[in-house]
């Protein structure tokens, strides 16, 4: 195939960035052909600026039946995006959409079937999976180095918002515009990153999300949730937007070390034998397994939101395996959907989640479905 056209769908603060950098030459095989925004100001001066011609579209019908793309990137808020991508892949088109994959889990279940029947390339722009940083500590999981994982903390309230940011669009911080808050929005590469690292998901959670505690907002900006798993492991999530200066530490015990990243480093206390080994052995008492302990380097670069969309680009073209599939997207969804359901019903909630009692009370949450055009 020759360059990849590629049409961008939203022309927001994301939409323009991801134009910017197929417009910039930053990714190989790609050419931007069409926007699709309901705006059009903003997406004009762009066509003007960039030198070439551009298609800007305002009907969603004209655009996905004007052959001009081959691929879409979405970028609009969130409730549209399965949507969107559904009737991408309706007509023949590849698709990355912004995080998160959508709102709730039974559209994006349906989005990722869409997916599955076009035989289209699908991914997610889960740009954190192109750290280096969060690359080793999968690696140090996957290949058993840390042993069986016991223990998961994060805690992540560095993401700080002030009402100033909640206010500067009507569609943010509702759960008709947004689907949610701090979860949702702020913490959707963590709960990715919290999964895809391990490689497990948790059998239930209990959470305890505050709406409006910080700010004058209709979502949650303050949540903290304890998750268990199949094999006895447990998890804390904590974040927030209300706090200054936040933190943001991961921590990761298993029965041959424990795995620390913090500050942009990352840390290995290995254990010379396993917990469970030298528990069976030790005979003295007090003690505890001697450990080493390693700040292990790093090597390479992050390439963000470029290096998901050439990794995208490149499985068009050359077939190459998906950093992020998009089938994958509704595995942090899952995650904070259970988190804002278990603080509904005040009450355990196990994976798979019921998806339709949360749509359910997500609907109770919705007062006035607001207009919301692409921004």
């Amino acid at each position: 195939m020759k360059n990849v056209r590629i049409g961008v769908i939203g022309f927001g603060s994301m939409g323009t960035k991801h134009a910017a950098n197929i417009q910039g030459e930053h990714i190989k095989g790609a050419t931007l052909t069409a926007i699709l925004v309901k705006r059009v100001e903003q997406a004009k001066t762009f066509e003007e600026n960039s030198g070439e011609k551009i298609k800007v579209f305002t009907d969603e019908d004209a655009f996905f039946n004007s052959g001009s793309v081959d691929a879409v990137i979405i970028a609009t808020p969130h409730y549209f995006h399965s949507g969107l991508a559904i009737k991408a892949f309706e007509h023949g088109l590849h698709v990355l959409c912004e995080k998160p994959a959508g709102v709730y889990t039974k559209q994006v279940r349906e989005m990722n079937e869409a997916s599955k029947k076009s035989e289209k390339i699908f991914s997610m722009m889960f740009n954190q999976r192109t750290n280096p940083l969060y690359q080793k500590v999968k690696d140090l999981i996957q290949s058993g180095d840390l042993g069986e994982i016991r223990r998961i903390n994060w805690i992540i309230t560095n993401s700080y918002r002030s009402q100033s940011y909640y206010d500067s669009a009507s569609w943010r911080a509702t759960w008709a515009g947004e689907g949610g808050g701090v979860l949702i929005n702020q913490c959707s590469h963590q709960l990715d990153l919290w999964q895809w690292v391990t490689g497990m998901m948790p059998s239930r959670l209990r959470a305890f999300c505050h709406f409006g505690k910080y700010r004058n907002i209709e979502v949650e900006d303050d949540v903290t949730a304890y998750l268990e798993y199949e094999n006895g492991a447990t998890g804390v999530f904590i974040s927030t937007t209300g706090e200054a200066p936040g933190t943001n530490r991961l921590e990761i015990s298993g029965d041959q070390g424990k795995i620390v990243v913090e500050n942009g480093g990352l840390t290995f206390w290995r254990l010379r034998i396993s917990e469970p080994e030298f528990n069976l052995e030790f005979k003295g008492g007090f003690g505890e397994p001697e450990y080493w302990k390693i700040d292990v380097p790093i090597g390479g670069t992050t390439t963000g939101h470029p290096g998901i969309i050439q990794n995208f680009v490149d499985a068009i073209t050359m077939e190459s395996a998906l950093l992020a599939p998009g089938e994958e997207g509704i595995q942090s969804l899952a995650l904070s959907n259970a988190m804002q359901l278990s603080t509904w019903l005040d009450n355990w909630v196990e994976f798979p989640i019921d998806e339709n009692l949360y749509y359910e009370k997500l609907q109770e949450k919705i007062v006035d479905l607001q207009d919301n055009n692409y921004i």
